[in-house]
């Protein structure tokens, strides 16, 4: 990945046309299609990530910096779902907000920080797992849980600080009789904390996406050219940063793609409203496959922890759900 790929693309957020405001859209035909897809992602992340809650807090008794980062990855996706039900909502009454400026305000910002930290802890839990195969004896590898929690908490404060602008600008404005809530869209003066949202929004992508092909290429190296293919070890640590890849890629990349081309149309083509619309309704459409982060997350608990995995059986098996055998390294096999 180039540097001036990345310093071209964050360039198009912060040089969007002014007098493409005419082609703005409250895009109410959203509301047929994104409805139903969020509700699914709702139903399916709201227990998955309840039960991993649960699971953390109340059942986990060996803690160690991995856990620990997979419970703040949990916290982030519940900045999700609680936040979920305004955007449906809203996209049901055809894009028009309700609930307030404040309101507005709050649920954008809930919303990016649910999208950075997830982020953020994907990548965390990704780097964890690359020192521990290809550098089995760096420091890293000997945190405790403490310092672990401590890692978590100033990611925490990081992704917070970054995102506080935007409690501070106006999100809410009116168009066609509706109250738009929106922190992308197209403004006439871009204030610094909208400049940095964009900003964010691509270089929250680029930068993980870049660790998590170094973290993937040089643990493959080391099960090559190592002859570790029978480490179970390496081997969970491909799958782990295998699922991770995989899930970023198909929550995060559409977004990515669909934004840039809606850019990409508003800088050289200003007048052409009917491209740029068409652009900017698959840009929103892409918040479906951002929202699925949430209800895939708890797919990486179960394959970055045997404890979680574990722990998770042993719970069953004492509420009397399912009578699962635990094997000494914490897989489970069901017993029917």
């Amino acid at each position: 990945l180039k540097p001036q790929a990345q310093f071209c693309s964050v360039h198009l957020f912060l040089t969007m046309a002014n007098n493409s405001m005419h082609c703005l859209s409250s895009q109410k035909d959203l509301g047929n299609i994104l409805p139903p897809i969020l509700i699914m992602e709702f139903l399916l992340g709201l227990p998955g990530n309840a039960v991993a809650l649960w699971i953390f807090c109340f059942r986990m008794n060996l803690w160690k910096p991995s856990t620990v980062y997979l419970l703040n990855l949990v916290a982030a996706d519940f900045l999700l779902i609680i936040s979920l039900p305004f955007r449906i909502d809203n996209l049901m009454r055809g894009e028009n907000w309700v609930f307030g400026d404040a309101m507005c305000r709050i649920n954008l910002f809930m919303l990016a920080v649910n999208r950075s930290a997830s982020i953020s802890f994907m990548t965390i839990i990704a780097i964890d797992r690359y020192f521990k195969v290809v550098h089995p004896h760096h420091f890293m590898n000997r945190l405790s849980a403490m310092q672990g929690a401590i890692i978590s908490g100033l990611m925490w404060a990081l992704v917070l600080s970054l995102r506080i602008p935007l409690l501070t600008n106006q999100l809410l404005y009116e168009h066609d009789n509706s109250s738009l809530c929106r922190s992308f869209s197209t403004y006439k003066e871009y204030s610094f904390g909208i400049k940095l949202h964009y900003v964010l929004y691509i270089a929250e992508f680029f930068l993980p996406l870049f660790l998590l092909l170094f973290c993937t290429f040089k643990i493959v190296w080391i099960l090559k050219f190592r002859k570790m293919d029978k480490d179970r070890k390496v081997r969970r640590a491909i799958v782990v940063i295998g699922v991770i890849v995989g899930v970023f890629a198909l929550c995060f990349m559409p977004g990515i793609v669909t934004g840039i081309v809606t850019l990409l149309i508003q800088k050289y083509r200003p007048g052409d409203c009917v491209s740029f619309l068409t652009a900017s309704s698959l840009f929103s459409l892409s918040i479906g496959f951002t929202y699925l982060n949430s209800a895939l997350d708890p797919v990486i608990y179960c394959f970055s922890s045997p404890l979680f995995t574990k722990t998770l059986k042993t719970a069953f098996n004492t509420l009397g759900w399912c009578h699962l055998e635990v094997d000494r390294r914490g897989s489970a096999t069901s017993e029917g």
